[in-house]
């Protein structure tokens, strides 16, 4: 199945105030990089090309500058308004045209996932259903979060329960077949006034059609929508990219090994870089590693 993707990165960042009165908290720093560039690069790793970045009308002016039309990366990346605020459902119907009856992989713009992500291959690798995925966290009432029976398969989803059954959370990614439209098309707004993700997944698991990938220890899913998880996410991305050498949600190293530009692009993207460290980086890399597309992990 076809599938687009959407990086939903409105919202007003009031936890994250006064960093927020300037710019959206997706383009605050994560090490040393916007943190926008983490989701994103989970979607380019799932080999989406097609990308729609919804934003408030304030922020899309900077994104545009950031990243264009999305062809020096070899990807098409499209721009959208979300004027108020009123849940993560409303993304599809903000995206109804650019998606045009096509399935979807959603992401949350503070969303940052590392690890070996094979789980993610699998789900887009569905042609029908839609699949979320399950992470153990110790604040459960903050998620979403989806009870298991003792067979392993998911019997309900509830919004930031007050007393959660089970302590898995679901993360901020999530990918539809196309009964997404008709499904987000009869969505009512919840008591909050919101257009709730969770109404959508469980709607599928209704149908019978929802599936449950739980997150396995070698997976990091890190949510940065609070100053203390902001400062945690670049302390874990700065400590493994000294220790190891490599550099996590480098976009234009994983447009090249995934194969959307050609070694001649990287180097010219890395030209026209200022001389620092990122532009040495790219420059070092060796025009012959092996492709991103036969693993899953960054």
């Amino acid at each position: 199945m076809t599938r687009k993707g959407i990086i939903l990165a409105g919202g007003s960042g009031t936890r994250l105030d006064p960093l927020t009165r300037i710019v959206c908290k997706q383009l605050l720093p994560i090490y040393n990089k916007p943190m926008i560039y983490y989701p994103l690069s989970v979607l380019m790793l799932g080999g989406i090309r097609e990308i729609l970045i919804i934003s408030t009308p304030k922020d899309l002016p900077v994104f545009r500058m950031l990243f264009g039309d999305g062809s020096a990366l070899g990807l098409r990346i499209d721009y959208a308004e979300q004027a108020r605020p009123e849940g993560i459902a409303q993304a599809f119907l903000i995206a109804d045209s650019f998606l045009d009856g096509n399935g979807v992989a959603l992401i949350l713009g503070d969303n940052i996932f590392h690890g070996k992500l094979d789980c993610v291959r699998t789900a887009l690798a569905r042609e029908e259903g839609a699949t979320i995925f399950a992470c153990p966290v110790t604040d459960p009432s903050r998620y979403g979060i989806v009870e298991f029976n003792e067979t392993g398969h998911a019997v309900s989803i509830e919004e930031k329960p007050t007393q959660p059954k089970s302590n898995h959370a679901v993360p901020g990614l999530y990918i539809y077949d196309n009964q997404i439209h008709e499904i987000s098309h009869a969505l009512k707004p919840s008591p909050r006034g919101e257009l709730e993700i969770t109404d959508v997944n469980r709607e599928y698991l209704l149908r019978g059609s929802l599936f449950v990938e739980p997150l396995g220890r070698g997976v990091a899913w890190l949510d940065t929508g609070t100053p203390e998880s902001l400062m945690e996410a670049s302390t874990y991305i700065a400590t493994l990219e000294h220790r190891q050498g490599v550099k996590i949600a480098c976009l234009e190293e994983i447009a090249f090994y995934m194969g959307f530009i050609e070694y001649e692009d990287l180097q010219a993207l890395a030209e026209k870089l200022p001389r620092n460290s990122y532009r040495a980086y790219l420059e070092s890399l060796p025009p012959s590693m092996p492709r991103f597309k036969d693993r899953f992990y960054q």
